[in-house]
Formats: structure tokens, sequence, C-alpha cells
């Protein structure tokens, strides 16, 4: 729900409020964003400031208004120039060369359809709703440029989201160098905690938390994606935040490319939160009428630690990210062919490998690399999307009509992004890939990035995935992106725009994808790079799910789905269950308990079921009929986590309630056993107290208040790595 009074403006969801007001000067300042207030006009009014003088040397930011100093405000809005010292929201370079802004309040209307971004993935609603977005028209005081500012609410999941405007009206260009999609300044006493998550590739999302006094933190990617250095979400809150306690915000960001998220503490005990595109690979100049969008942020806020944070912020993604036809559906168990063979990919080795896997219950059989042009190996034939018919004998289109006759699907492996040197598309076409002309591009996985900023590279692109996609009967797509982006240059664009690659590049992605689910609008999509470099809500409004690691070590995804996890639903996590020892790290874990940790997830298997022991083969089935009886408790339900891994060496726990509280199912993993302990107890999550608990496989019941607040006993199995799922159902 918006409101606005006399230029005061409330955002409200089910149980938050956001409050900002229009001062004496113009400025948009911000009150108020936390717990929910039911608040009169002079309500409102109380909680406007008073400062009666201004101390030190503080700039005065409008002489008619001499108690206005920007530097000590609360904005909804900042720019460079007026006084306000801290890292602004804008920056614009004028005609003249100056850089100062002066955006005061102009105009406002509230929108019944939500507001959308220009060109990028916005969060959208299935029905119209009264006061669904809110649009604040503020305009430079010299040149002629507005800006505005758009707020959007989703009241069911707590959650606003905002975005950022610039539209030139004036008749000489104007430059921007930062446009950031969100700014949230609060009041502190002092010192924030903050949760950011970094990585590398086969260990993302690993979660670290900072205390931050003064100063700044700055949270950053620049290699082309979200990156899986530094995903684009943050919680700060207070110092004595955790899992469940204290007062915070969480952000995330719409967009897949280089972003940067600051938390700033001034002299004055303001915080500054911003977040949007990385203003260091952001160039963007605007002609007479001309505009540009920021991506769109989304932010929450929370009075119960990162736990709530979570609950929001799945049902946002589930609800408000996530489209199309796989949005509510339980997806195929799927077999990945790459564990399995790598790149000797041969049509008897496959379809062998497939009869297996359907004689198990295993719905789709996934192609990976190693099936198109010279594809022997990884230094070659990226870009020559076409079959090799010496290992494909009898062609696509005849493998997966095989594959179909024995009931299951057929899916591919696309790099659609990438071109190889050593390949007939870079031979003809060596000015397809990103290069600075004159230099020797750098490699990675000995592969360059095609320019996909180029309407003619993206059409080919595209044409070689749709070529294939309607040549036969594929259902599922795994599209990968396995480097990051260098050497930025562009035969096609003048010197002056070059810096606008990056984002261009983000925007070529989306228009393909777009495009594609257009066209196949039944296709389930899934995005990988390099597994979860690019996991973020701006792709996963085009493919419900990701591939969030490369790493498949059952206890390495303990830690890398419980970070995932805490930002983004169950639902979206591709989790597999892989051969051992492992391919990564060698690790050997028991095979049931590689199944528990793949249920949290969309669940598949990436492995040679051929060769396997038997008594792994044997447990297929059942594993199977575990995905089908739990998966929408698993894909819909409440996702809680009880024991940390990460952070007791010794044991996780984690689990998932279905909305209506009567069925919930918690998965245990003990991962190191300890000598002379008897058993071990744990405090469910997220059940009812006045309702009362069968749990599946054992006699008696339990209420949800005893089983949360004193526990339940779980005895310790004998050796590493074995697990067991907890079942509950009201009784």
């Amino acid at each position: 729900m918006i409101t606005e009074n006399n230029g005061r403006f409330l955002i409200e969801t089910d149980h938050t409020s956001y409050l900002f007001y229009v001062d004496p000067a113009g400025f948009l300042t911000h009150l108020y964003y936390g717990e929910k207030l039911f608040l009169t006009e002079d309500g409102i009014d109380a909680m406007i400031p008073v400062i009666s003088n201004q101390n030190g040397c503080s700039i005065i930011a409008d002489q008619k208004e001499s108690t206005v100093s920007l530097d000590d405000w609360c904005q909804e809005a900042s720019s460079r120039g007026r006084g306000d010292l801290g890292q602004p929201m804008i920056e614009l370079v004028y005609a003249d060369g100056s850089r100062s802004s002066d955006f005061r309040f102009e105009s406002f209307r509230i929108e019944r359809i939500k507001e959308q971004p220009d060109g990028l993935p916005g969060a959208y609603k299935e029905e119209e709703q009264e006061g669904s977005s809110l649009v604040i028209v503020l305009r430079d005081q010299k040149s002629r440029t507005v800006l505005e500012l758009v707020y959007s609410v989703f009241e069911e999941c707590d959650c606003i989201t905002r975005f950022a405007r610039v539209r030139n009206e004036g008749e000489e260009p104007v430059r921007i160098l930062r446009l950031m999609s969100t700014q949230l300044d609060v009041r502190t006493d002092g010192q924030q905690k903050i949760l950011s998550f970094s990585g590398e590739w086969a260990r993302e999302m690993e979660p670290v938390e900072t205390i931050l006094s003064a100063s700044r933190f700055t949270v950053e990617s620049g290699g082309g994606t979200s990156s899986n250095k530094a995903n684009p979400f943050i919680i700060f809150g207070e110092t004595e935040l955790s899992e469940t306690y204290g007062q915070c915000y969480g952000f995330n960001l719409l967009y897949s490319g280089n972003h940067q998220e600051t938390l700033e503490i001034g002299g004055h005990g303001r915080a500054r939160f911003l977040s949007g595109i990385h203003p260091e690979f952001l160039e963007i100049t605007l002609q007479p009428l001309e505009s540009f969008c920021s991506p769109e942020a989304v932010q929450t806020f929370s009075d119960g630690g990162y736990q709530q944070i979570s609950l929001h912020m799945h049902a946002f993604v589930r609800e408000h990210i996530v489209r199309g036809y796989w949005k509510k559906k339980e997806r195929p168990i799927l077999i990945n062919s790459w564990e399995a063979m790598y790149f000797d990919v041969r049509e008897k080795k496959v379809l062998k490998l497939a009869k297996e896997a359907a004689k198990a219950g295993i719905e789709l059989f996934v192609l990976d690399d190693g099936w198109f042009g010279n594809r022997y190996d990884d230094n070659r034939a990226l870009g020559d999307w076409f079959v090799n018919e010496e290992k494909l004998k009898g062609g696509l289109k005849y493998l997966v009509d095989e594959v179909n006759k024995l009931g299951m699907k057929f899916g591919i492996w696309f790099e659609p992004e990438m071109i190889s040197p050593d390949s007939d598309l870079y031979r003809a076409h060596p000015d397809y890939a990103i290069a600075i002309p004159g230099r020797e591009p750098s490699l990675c996985r000995n592969q360059y990035v095609l320019d996909l900023t180029r309407k003619e590279v993206r059409d080919y692109a595209y044409e070689c995935v749709a070529k294939i996609l309607r040549s036969a009967n594929i259902e599922y797509v795994k599209w990968d992106m396995n480097r990051q982006l260098s050497d930025i240059g562009s035969l096609e664009l003048p010197a002056d725009q070059m810096g606008e690659l990056y984002h261009r590049y983000v925007l070529a992605v989306y228009e393909m994808q777009e495009r594609m689910m257009t066209e196949f609008p039944h296709l389930l999509l899934e995005n990988c790079s390099g597994g979860g470099a690019r996991f973020d809500p701006g792709m996963l409004y085009y493919s419900p799910q990701i591939w969030c690691s490369d790493d498949t070590d059952a206890i390495e995804r303990l830690k890398i789905q419980e970070g995932t996890a805490l930002i983004y639903p169950l639902s979206t996590m591709g989790a597999h269950v892989s051969d051992c020892p492992n391919h990564t790290v060698g690790r050997v874990t028991p095979f049931e308990t590689r199944g528990y940790v793949a249920l949290a997830g969309t669940f598949g298997y990436e492995l040679d079921v051929t060769k396997i022991p038997e008594s792994d083969r044997e447990q297929i089935p059942a594993q199977v009929a575990m995905y089908h009886k739990y998966n929408d408790l698993v894909r819909e339900g409440d996702y809680y986590r009880i024991a940390s891994y990460a952070e007791n060496h010794y044991f996780d726990c984690y689990g998932v309630v279905s909305k209506n509280k009567k069925e919930a199912l918690y998965t245990y993993v003990q991962v190191l056993n300890r000598p002379n302990y008897h058993s071990r107890r744990i405090y469910l999550k997220g059940l009812a107290a006045e309702k009362y608990y069968a749990i599946e496989g054992e006699d008696g019941t339990w209420s949800g208040e005893q089983l949360m607040n004193a526990g339940l006993l779980v005895q310790n199995p004998f050796g590493d790595f074995k697990g067991k799922l907890i079942h509950l159902t009201e009784v």
C-alpha cells in the first residue's frame, strides 16, 4: 500500500513501514524503515527531525533553509556538490564540465500497474493492484535533467523494490558516471554488522560477517558477471545480529553484471547503503531526450535476524521473479553426462547410460559438453554449434527420439556466449570476439567471449542454439558461461562509448534468453556460470533454476547450499548426486547422504550409472521416490537453518515447513562423529507451537512447542558423513 499526504509518503507491507517526506527545501528526506507503524498525520510530523543550528563547517544546501545540511540528512537520493560528502546515489557530468547536481522534488504519481525498469528484468505482479508503484519526479535546479525514483511494494512478502531513471530534457548531452539502484540512509548509534557473501569457483556463497564502526565497507564485482567472488546480496543491522535475533535490512540486485554495494557510516551517525551497477564500469552519455534506467533492487526489513530475511526473500523470488511454465511445477529428475563421460561423447555410450538411468526412474537425460563441432577437449570448437556426427552417428534427432522412447525427456548443454580461438567461427570471424584492436587478448579456459553487444553476433549465437532446439524434441537447456570478461573492446562501439560495453553485454544476454523463452515457452532453462558465478535474481527472471556450484561433493555442498539458501529458495538451486571419490575434492561419502543433500535443490545425478557400485545403483529408485514424496514441500515450504556445519564443524541440520504448518522435513547430516557422545539435541524451527506432530518411523507424538523449545534427541550414527531425514506430519 502506498499513500501520500501533504508531501509525506508512506509505503506499507504486511509487517513493515517505509516513510519519507519532502522537506521545505524540496529534498527527499528519509524518516523511517522498520516494523510496521500505525501513524496519524501528527505522528508522522513528530518524526520529522528538527535541527536548530549547524555545527562546525557543515555546508548549507539551501540558503533559505539554513538548517538543511545534506551531510547530516538522511536522504532518498543523494548527489554530488551540495554538501553531502558521502558516496552519492547519482553523479552526472554536464555539458559545461560541472559535476554538481541539485535534484529537488517536482511531482509524484501512484501507479496501479507495477512499473518496470526499461529493458531490464523486473519483479512483477500477477494482477493489477491499487498503489503498486510510486514514482517520484526530481528535477535538477540548473539543467533540464530529470531523476525519477520508482518504488514498488510487495505486501505479502514484506519487500519493496526500487530503481532510478535519468532523463535528459535539455539540449546538451549529459554523462552518467554513477546511477545506483537504491539508497537507504538510517540513523545508527555506531557499529553495524554486515553479512556478505564471498567465494571462488567451487566454493561459492561463503558468508562473511564484518563489524563496521566508521568509514566504508564495499562488496563489488568487476568481471562482467554478478560473480562467485561477491554476490550482490547484503544484510546489515545491529551488532548482536544473529540467525534469529536482531533488527536488520536485506538487499539484493536484479542484475547479472558488475555491481557494487557499499555501507558507509559517517561522523554524524548516519549509515548509508547503496547498491547498483558498479560506477567504475558505467559510462553512459545521454543525448537530448534520451533516458537511462538502473536495474531494480529489492529490500526487506527483519526484526528476527537473518531467518526472517530469508523467508521474505524466498517468497519474493518464488512469487515475483521466477515466472513461466515451470514456476510452480515439479522439475524432472535428470542425469547429466558430464562427469560420466566428459568430452568422450559417443552415441552408444549415451544410449547405454540413458537406458540404465531410465530403468532406475530418472526422467531427463542431459547431454553436456562434447557433442558439437571438433570438441574433443576443452581447447577448441566453442562457437561451432553443429552436431558432430562422428560421435553421434545417427544425428541428434535420432538420439533424442531414442531417449524419448525410453520414457525420458532430453536436454542439452550450450555455452553460447563463448568462442574458441581454435574454431571454424573464429577463423572466419575473429572480429566476433571481445578484444582491444592491436592487442593480444587474454585467454581463460582457452576461450574468448563473443561480443554479443553486436546484433549480428547476438543473432548468430541465438540462431545456433535455436536451430538445435528446433531440430529435435529438446525440453531442457543448460546455458553455461565459464569465464569473466576482459580486454574490453568492440569493433562497433566508438571510443567514447566503449565504457558501455559491460552493461550492453548484460542486456544482450537478457535479450537472448527472453527471445529463447518466448520461442520455446515450455523449455526448462537452467543457467550456469562455472557454477554459481551468475546466481542472481536477474538470471532467475529467465530461468527457474541455476547450477549453484561445480563442486558436487555432498559435504562441500552443505556449506555452498546453506549460503545460497540464505538468499534464494531451494527450488532455484541445481543440486545433484555425483560419483565418489568426488571429482573435485576426492572425498568418499555414502550414496544415501549424497541423496539427502541433493534433495535440498532441484535434484538429479551427475555420474555414470552404469559404473557405480551395484549397492549405490540399487538406491536410485528409492531416491527417486523420496524426491517425488517431498518435492512439493521442499519447493514451496519455508526454509529454516537449525545448525551449520560451517560454524560448528561437526553436523548440519536444516528444514522446510509447509505454509499451513501441517508437515515438515528436516535433514540431519553428521559430518564428523565424536567419541563418547551418545546423542545430540536439535531444536526444530518453524512448527506451530499448539499443533501435535508424528515423526515418521517413530512411535508417539510431540507438540510443536516441545520440539522447538525442548528439542529432539538424535542418536549419533556410527561413522562420518551419515545423514537422516526427519519427517513430521500433524496428528
